[in-house]
């Protein structure tokens, strides 16, 4: 009897339980469109649209950026961009005779003159082919959007380090869906889609931004969540900010990455 009694007690607690977690859990919301709602159409031209009219966009090739975008670097020039440190001052990074350029060791980060919120965001970047460093500090660099969230760029070839700071990474956010490098020395390609955050009039934010990567055309980052800055030490902020430029990193460790056909396009 009494191990009835015990038995009963247990499953008395074990159903109130769950009974008590049942209550806690939140329904999702159901996801319904008010333009789907009504009476049914018909006929197929009930459901065809004719405008808005989407502007026409020549693709790029292999050396080409599409026909909307901001060409950040052109092969000979550096006007777009300037010290992040003393926006007076153009960035002074070394134009190489490929047509590409090397970060300048210990001259400090450089930004767009241009300002951006939500963008499309093509760029290409090596390591050297002679091997140097290791951990973090072997050809070590980042693209930070808005000047404050950083795709980490990274030699990562047989040179393992902490995962949210590995190529690819969200830097100590996200880890990358996958490591899709090509040899050290050869051209890493980054395709990014970046949504910038939004904030109120209280300066608080009320949706997250996201990034979406493709490594060399490999998904690496799949629209995460941006959970504020990207510090090397301390938790992410949140402080408003509206457009912001784009910095290149120098990370002040003779890392020699270098970079070419730096292309954007505007998405808002």
């Amino acid at each position: 009897m009494k191990y009835f009694y015990l038995i009963t007690v247990l499953t008395l607690f074990s159903c109130n339980a769950q009974v008590k977690e049942t209550k806690v859990k939140k329904e999702s919301a159901v996801i319904t469109y008010e333009e789907y709602t009504g009476e049914e159409p018909t006929k197929p031209e009930q459901t065809e649209f004719y405008t808005p009219v989407p502007p026409v966009v020549k693709p790029s090739d292999a050396n080409t950026a599409p026909s909307d975008a901001i060409i950040l670097f052109n092969g000979n020039s550096l006007n777009e961009w300037v010290s992040a440190k003393d926006e007076d001052k153009l960035a002074d990074w070394i134009i190489n005779p490929d047509s590409s350029f090397t970060v300048k060791n210990k001259s400090g980060d450089i930004k767009t003159v241009k300002e951006f919120g939500d963008i499309q965001l093509h760029l290409e970047w090596k390591s050297p082919a002679t091997i140097k460093g290791k951990n973090q500090s072997r050809a070590n660099s980042g693209v930070f959007l808005q000047g404050r969230y950083e795709v980490q760029i990274l030699d990562n070839n047989d040179n393992d380090t902490y995962v949210n700071g590995q190529v690819g990474a969200i830097y100590k956010q996200h880890v990358p869906l996958a490591k899709a490098s090509v040899p050290s020395g050869e051209w890493n390609t980054y395709d990014i889609i970046y949504h910038a955050p939004e904030f109120n009039k209280n300066g608080q934010k009320t949706q997250s931004g996201t990034i979406t990567v493709l490594h060399n055309g490999i998904l690496v980052q799949d629209h995460v969540e941006i959970k504020g800055t990207t510090p090397y030490i301390g938790w992410p902020k949140n402080e408003a900010h509206g457009k912001a430029p784009i910095i290149l990193q120098d990370h002040g460790d003779e890392s020699g990455v270098s970079f070419r056909n730096i292309w954007v396009r505007a998405l808002n």
